[in-house]
């Protein structure tokens, strides 16, 4: 007579027998005779539902990555395609063993099975991105990005507590960082602003706001130029409804927008905004909380620019 669980045939019930007994014994040590039996179901049982004892960590990952390889086979946009992977996404054995690794002997299982995965979506990504032209060294960069995107945003979302972090927006930062080697037909977004106060206006912005410099040329009569890395370059076009309505949320009233704002993504708004005014900004509207989830405050900073300095408060730090 089988003892156990009542008999069960559902994969969710053999996901949290494996877990357990991944726990007590250590995966190494765990047989899938041991799941089934703890499920309270029969060997065969078992294989109506996962391939192999690792199967049980990696099914709902890659059923999910069916999908998305799916999609870009069928020319979806590559972000949008890689986003489906997020749809409920709900806390699973997997997102258990990444955090309890250690405790369960997985480790290196773990380390192994991730490369495949990271390797399987590189591949549809590149094989994407050869499709519509781009150079093998470019497929091959790109989809290793986009790979490496996915695989690092669900162990963050693992560490985070994947029951109290949506891996949707874990995923979405992944891919922003990712979105870099994306081949584009605009390889750059570089504003140039006149600074007749050179070296403050450099001071500024590379030490206090932690612009990296990238470059720097001198020529002839004295000309000065340095390009600062400013992260992902994005250009929001407005109209002048859309202008009004964020001058209404983000300030008091009295700084109004002007033709080109530069806006500004920083982890805590607060305290960069200290600094810059600090180093001289003058302020036209304090940190305050916008209706989509963000932290706004305005500034005019070095070299006369108008400055929104703001927060993502859902994102990921």
């Amino acid at each position: 007579m089988s003892t156990g669980r009542p008999k069960s045939s559902s994969r969710e019930t053999l996901s949290e027998a494996a877990c357990e007994l991944f726990l007590e014994r250590g995966y190494d040590s765990t047989t899938v005779g041991d799941i089934a039996a703890r499920a309270g179901v029969s060997r065969s049982s078992f294989f109506n539902y996962f391939a192999s004892k690792a199967d049980v960590l990696w099914a709902g990952l890659d059923e999910r990555l069916v999908v998305a390889e799916g999609a870009l086979e069928a020319g979806a946009e590559i972000r949008a395609a890689l986003a489906l992977i997020a749809e409920d996404f709900a806390p699973d054995a997997l997102a258990l063993a990444l955090v309890n690794a250690d405790a369960m002997g997985i480790a290196a299982e773990l380390d192994r099975e991730s490369a495949l995965r990271r390797a399987r979506v590189a591949a549809a990504v590149a094989r994407r991105l050869a499709v519509e032209g781009a150079s093998v060294i470019e497929a091959q960069v790109c989809g290793a990005a986009h790979g490496g995107a996915v695989i690092a945003a669900i162990e963050e979302w693992a560490r985070h507590g994947p029951g109290a972090t949506s891996l949707r927006a874990v995923l979405d930062a992944a891919l922003d960082a990712a979105g870099s080697t994306l081949p584009r037909p605009v390889r750059q977004l570089r504003v140039v602003a006149r600074a007749d106060h050179f070296d403050g206006a450099v001071t500024f912005y590379r030490d206090v706001l932690g612009m990296a410099e990238q470059e720097s040329y001198q020529g002839d009569g004295g000309a000065r130029v340095v390009i600062l890395d400013a992260g992902r370059a994005t250009l929001e076009l407005s109209n002048a409804a859309q202008i009004d309505l964020i001058d209404r949320v983000e300030t008091d009233g009295d700084a109004p927008s002007e033709s080109i704002r530069l806006a500004i993504e920083v982890d805590d708004t607060v305290s960069v905004t200290a600094s810059l005014l600090e180093a001289g900004a003058l302020l036209e509207a304090a940190p305050r909380v916008t209706p989509w989830r963000s932290r706004n405050a305005r500034v005019r900073g070095a070299a006369g620019l108008q400055l929104t300095v703001f927060q993502e408060l859902d994102r990921p730090s």
